[in-house]
């Protein structure tokens, strides 16, 4: 566990498209960014909270979600669903997060990657090296293991899935009880003539 001072400045950055898919695939739930931002904060001062968003609906319902991160005190860093010839459909923000932490380490005592996405330990192992303190924090069994390792301190969401989750509406089953999930191969058919 890493030590957490007071004094410590703490800037976090969110991967929301990590947590939204972890949250949804494994308990068909939201995750409450409010308990996360919190958590992740630790009664230390903070200098940055961002959220790196991916806008896929041209409709505009998302926009509901963003004001409910900004009134969180989290700012929004958002782009365009990229979708090219043939369908296929990309919506990444790793590089982004990393430019965004290596620059604003030079204000911060701590960094606070809220991911699980085991492309970020080039930038954890980086800026560990400057001496900065990298925390992580992602729902367990869908974070990589290596992340894990190489942050100073890993917090597993799953730990208290009551705080950390808001159960979706359409849901029966309970928040506390993992979905199983299941891998969607081809299944193979025996054809006959």
């Amino acid at each position: 566990m890493a030590l957490k001072y007071k004094e410590h400045r703490v800037a976090i950055f969110f991967d929301i498209q990590n947590l939204y898919h972890s949250a949804r695939n494994m308990y068909n739930s939201r995750v409450n960014f409010k308990e996360v931002l919190e958590t992740a904060i630790a009664n230390r001062k903070l200098v940055r909270a961002m959220a790196y968003v991916v806008k896929s609906d041209p409709m505009g319902t998302e926009l509901s979600f963003f004001d409910a991160l900004e009134k969180s005190g989290i700012e929004i860093r958002s782009k365009d669903l990229q979708i090219f010839p043939g369908g296929m459909k990309k919506a990444d923000w790793d590089v982004g997060i990393a430019i965004d932490a290596i620059r604003f380490s030079n204000s911060v005592d701590a960094i606070v990657l809220v991911t699980g996405d085991g492309d970020f330990i080039p930038v954890i192992d980086y800026l560990k090296s400057m001496g900065k303190q990298m925390e992580v924090i992602g729902f367990g069994r869908s974070s990589s293991a290596k992340l894990k390792e190489a942050a100073d301190e890993f917090i597993d969401l799953e730990k208290d899935i009551d705080r950390y989750l808001i159960k979706h509406p359409a849901s029966s089953s309970p928040s506390s009880r993992p979905r199983k999930i299941v891998s969607k191969r081809p299944s193979k058919k025996i054809i006959r003539k």
